[in-house]
C-alpha cells in the first residue's frame, strides 16, 4: 500500500501535470505578449486583460491538463503525440487570431496539418520546441515593456488649452453637422496630380446646397486616430502621445469619443451630441462614452475584433436622432469609412495605377453617401450647419500607406498624404470674413468656435497650420514637419522630438 500511497499522492499528481501546464504556457506566452504588442491602443481595458489571459493561458492549461489526465484512453503512439500537437495547433491557431483578429477556415485546415506532421515527425523533439517558444515569449517581452510604459506615461501636457475656449458662450445656436468621409482629399487635390478625377457632378451637387469648398485644405497627421486627437483637442500632440508598434496612439480613442476640448465646449453649451458612425472603430478599447447618443455601444464590438468588421447605415440614425432632439440644440459628429486609402500593406497591393482605381470607385461610393445625407440633412432640417472635413488624404500615387515611413520629396504624393476635404454649408449661405483661416483640420473647431461667440480672440491661439510625420528611415528615423504653415513642402526636424 505504501507504493501505491506515494504513487497518487498531491505532490506526485502536481509533478505529473508539469509538463501540459508548461506545454499551454510555451503556446499562450508568445502570443499574449505579441498581440498586446501590436495591439495596445485597441485592447488597454481590464476586460480586455482578463479576457485575453483566459483566452492565451487558462483555458489552454485546463485543456491540456484534462488531456494529460485521460491519455492512458489512447494508444501509446498517441500518448507521445497528443501534447505537442495540442501546443502546435494552440500556438499557430493563437497567432492566426493576433495577425487577422478572426479565423479562416483554409488557414485553419493548414494549422491542423503541420500541428499532425510536428507532432508525428518531431514528437521527440518536444522540449526543443518548448524551448524556442519560451525563448520568443521572453524576446517579446522586451517589445511589450516600452508599450506598458508608455501607457503610463503619457504626455498629458499637449491637451491643456492656452485659453478659455472649453467655457465659451456661442451666441449663435445652429444644429452643427460634422461629417469626416475617411481619407478623402480636398477637391483642389482631386482633379490633378495622381488622382486626376473629374468630380464635377458631385461637386456642383454640395454647389447647388450652399456649400463653401475651401482649396488646397489638409489635415495635420496622416492617420485617423493621429489626426482627430488633433481635431476634437484643437491642438498639436506632435505625436507626444506615445505609440504603439502599430503606430496607434495609445488613449487616441478615449480622447476621440470621452473627453475632449470640443465636447466640453459643446455640452457647457447645452448641446445634445451624437456620434454616428458606420463602424464602431473608435470604440474598440471600449473607452467611455462622452457623447450623449451613439449608434453603436461598447457591446456591439468583440472583444478581438479591429472594429471594422461590423456595419451599419448612418441615415437611419441620423433621420432618427434629428426628429427626436427638435427642441434642442444638436452637435452631430458622422463618420463614413469611404473613400478610406490605398492598401496599408506592400503584398496586398494592386501598384500604384491598380490602387488609385480602387480608389477612385470609393469615391463614387463616398459621394452616393454624402448626398443622401446631405439631403437628409437638408431636408429636415434647412438651418442647420454642415461641415464635411476629411481626417487625411487618400495615398494614391503610393505603392501602400505605409511608404509614407520613408521620405519622400515629391509635392504631389506629401500633399497626397493630408490633403482632405472640406466643405462648409454656412447658416444663410452666409460665410463669415474668418472662414479666411480655414487652412488645416487642427483650426477648424477654433475657428467654428469664434464664429460662434463672435469673439476672435480665440483666433489668437491658433495652432501651425503646419503638417506632420513620423519617419521610421533608420538614419533618419523621428517626426518631421513635411508641409508648413503656408503649404510648402519641407522636410524638417522636430525639435521638441
Amino acid at each position: 500500500m505504501e507504493p501505491n500511497s506515494k504513487r497518487y499522492s498531491f505532490g506526485n499528481f502536481v509533478k505529473n501535470q508539469k509538463r501540459p501546464v508548461i506545454a499551454a504556457l510555451a503556446a499562450g506566452l508568445y502570443p499574449l505578449f505579441f498581440y498586446y504588442t501590436n495591439n495596445f491602443s485597441l485592447v488597454n481595458s481590464w476586460r480586455h486583460f482578463a479576457f485575453f489571459v483566459s483566452l492565451f493561458l487558462i483555458l489552454p492549461i485546463t485543456v491540456f491538463v484534462m488531456v494529460h489526465l485521460f491519455r492512458k484512453r489512447l494508444s501509446i503512439s498517441l500518448q507521445e503525440r497528443i501534447i505537442p500537437f495540442l501546443n502546435v495547433l494552440s500556438i499557430l491557431m493563437f497567432l492566426q487570431l493576433c495577425l487577422f483578429a478572426n479565423i479562416h477556415l483554409l488557414l485553419t485546415i493548414g494549422v491542423v496539418l503541420i500541428a499532425v506532421l510536428v507532432s508525428y515527425f518531431l514528437h521527440k523533439h518536444f522540449k526543443k520546441i518548448i524551448v524556442l517558444e519560451l525563448v520568443l515569449a521572453v524576446l517579446a517581452v522586451f517589445w511589450l515593456v516600452p508599450t506598458i510604459i508608455n501607457q503610463f506615461n503619457q504626455n498629458t501636457e499637449w491637451i491643456s488649452q492656452p485659453d478659455d475656449i472649453e467655457s465659451v458662450v456661442f451666441k449663435k445656436r445652429p444644429n452643427i453637422y460634422y461629417i469626416q468621409p475617411d481619407g478623402y482629399v480636398n477637391f483642389s487635390e482631386l482633379s490633378k496630380g495622381y488622382y486626376n478625377f473629374n468630380n464635377d457632378a458631385f461637386e456642383s451637387f454640395l454647389a447647388a446646397k450652399d456649400f463653401k469648398f475651401y482649396e488646397d485644405f489638409r489635415t495635420n497627421y496622416g492617420s485617423t486616430l493621429l489626426s482627430n486627437t488633433s481635431i476634437f483637442m484643437m491642438k498639436h500632440h506632435y505625436f507626444n502621445m506615445n505609440a504603439t508598434a502599430s503606430g496607434d496612439p495609445v488613449d487616441a480613442r478615449r480622447i476621440i469619443v470621452s473627453e475632449n476640448s470640443v465636447l466640453k465646449a459643446f455640452q457647457n453649451n447645452n448641446y445634445k451630441t451624437h456620434l454616428i458612425s458606420e463602424k464602431p472603430y473608435f470604440l474598440v478599447s471600449r473607452p467611455e462614452l462622452g457623447y450623449d447618443y451613439s449608434n453603436f455601444s461598447a457591446d456591439d464590438v468583440a472583444l478581438v475584433s479591429t472594429g471594422l468588421n461590423v456595419y451599419k447605415d448612418v441615415v437611419p440614425p441620423l433621420e432618427q436622432y434629428i426628429d427626436n432632439h427638435k427642441t434642442s440644440n444638436n452637435f452631430f459628429f458622422v463618420q463614413i469609412f469611404q473613400p478610406g486609402h490605398i492598401t496599408s500593406r506592400l503584398f496586398d497591393s494592386k501598384g500604384v495605377e491598380g490602387e488609385r482605381k480602387l480608389y477612385l470607385d470609393e469615391v463614387k461610393l463616398a459621394n452616393t453617401k454624402l448626398v443622401r445625407m446631405v439631403e437628409t440633412i437638408v431636408a429636415k432640417d434647412p438651418e442647420a450647419m454642415i461641415i464635411i472635413m476629411a481626417d487625411h488624404g487618400g495615398y494614391v500615387g503610393f505603392d501602400h500607406t505605409r511608404a509614407m515611413w520613408n521620405r519622400t520629396d515629391d509635392r504631389d504624393l506629401v500633399h497626397s498624404i493630408f490633403s482632405s476635404v472640406m466643405a462648409v454649408r454656412w447658416p444663410n449661405n452666409e460665410p463669415p470674413t474668418l472662414d479666411k483661416h480655414f487652412k488645416s483640420s487642427v483650426n477648424m473647431f477654433r475657428i467654428l468656435f469664434s464664429y460662434l461667440s463672435e469673439d476672435e480672440r480665440y483666433l489668437d491661439q491658433l495652432q501651425d497650420d503646419a503638417s506632420f510625420v513620423y519617419i521610421k528611415e533608420f538614419i533618419t528615423r523621428g517626426a518631421y514637419q513635411y508641409i508648413d504653415g503656408q503649404g510648402k513642402v519641407t522636410f524638417k526636424k522636430f525639435k521638441g522630438n
